[in-house]
């Protein structure tokens, strides 16, 4: 007697699959609810608009297609190669894409020409376009606003003494082949943080203390110092006067400027070689640390969501990965918001 088994074939599996999973809930589903992705391919057609072709050739995907592959490459963190493989894989992916239905997809190189022809300003454009649908939906920036930033580390490179000291000056080894040139990220720098050693870039971001929405961004190399980017992610639209920050941001021309312009001084004081902090300071600064602590909520999002590890080499794509990872990040809050019924006040 043949063994019996649970496994049922019908023609119409597929269909009986996405049934399913919508009935468990399909996240990208959601995300597609309440996002426009057709605004936000238009706003980058506005910035980085098609090159047209007068020889023809193959016509290309739609902007609102490789918009939606942008976003699903950093929220699951997928290479190039990786997106491919899931949009012929998964039946998710082709939906929310608009391929359900198509006999092709982008390949990994139609990704990887369409990001660095959009570019730093393309993806600029996106976190612009994204912060705009959160000010339609009334979530202006309230409560203070709180800056940080955190450091987002790149592949670690092994280069002598003598090519390090060439990379500082701006020059490039002679004895470098162009296939090694590619691979080595001499943008990319050094620094050290409690003790220990990073490399990589810096993102400096702007956070509103009501919904913890990045506000303001600012993308350099590891080795700036995080006070040099406060002028930068300032954000002046704050209803409240309140301007919170760490250790690493007082001085006294940035107390005058705060005072000269109305703000409150949120920023946490910091000892010096032998002058102490007071009790009442250290008071001060574990009152502050509570609301400013806020931030750190954001920095876990996108580790969670992502990863901060680039796969990049070089600035350029350093800061669209950057600037991708926080537009990625305020639309997912925007999700939240809208799927817990939050509204704005």
């Amino acid at each position: 007697m043949k063994p019996r088994s649970a496994i049922k074939t019908d023609l119409f599996a597929d269909e009986y699959h996405r049934k399913k999973i919508d009935s468990l809930g399909d996240p990208l589903t959601e995300i597609e609810s309440h996002i426009d992705f057709a605004a936000l391919a238009a706003e980058l057609d506005r910035v980085a608009p098609r090159p047209v072709s007068p020889q023809g050739g193959r016509p290309p995907y739609p902007t609102e297609t490789m918009v939606r592959i942008l976003v699903l490459k950093r929220l699951y963190n997928l290479s190039d190669e990786q997106m491919e493989y899931q949009l012929l894989d998964r039946m998710s992916y082709k939906r929310f894409c608009g391929l359900a239905n198509a006999t092709n997809v982008p390949d990994r190189t139609t990704v990887w020409t369409f990001e660095n022809r959009i570019g730093e300003a393309g993806a600029k454009a996106l976190f612009d376009g994204v912060s705009a649908q959160l000010l339609q939906k009334g979530f202006i920036a309230r409560g203070g606003q709180i800056i940080d930033a955190t450091l987002v580390p790149a592949p670690k490179q092994h280069n002598g003494r003598g090519e390090k000291e060439l990379i500082e000056q701006g020059a490039t080894p002679a004895d470098w082949k162009p296939a090694k040139r590619r691979q080595k990220d001499i943008d990319a720098t050094w620094t050290k943080k409690h003790g220990k050693s990073h490399f990589g870039y810096k993102l400096s971001i702007n956070v509103d203390k009501k919904y913890k929405i990045i506000r303001r961004i600012e993308t350099d190399t590891a080795s700036t110092h995080d006070s040099q980017h406060f002028d930068n992610v300032f954000d002046t639209n704050n209803t409240s006067r309140d301007v919170y920050a760490d250790r690493g941001y007082p001085s006294e021309e940035r107390e005058a400027w705060l005072n000269e312009n109305g703000l409150r001084n949120q920023i946490q004081r910091k000892g010096k070689r032998n002058k102490p902090l007071s009790e009442c300071q250290q008071r001060r600064n574990k009152r502050i640390a509570k609301t400013r602590a806020r931030v750190e909520h954001v920095f876990g999002a996108l580790e969670q969501m992502s990863g901060k590890l680039l796969r990049t080499i070089g600035q350029a794509r350093a800061n669209f990965a950057m600037t991708m990872m926080a537009a990625c990040y305020n639309l997912k809050r925007l999700v939240y918001f809208q799927e817990a019924g939050i509204e704005a006040f």
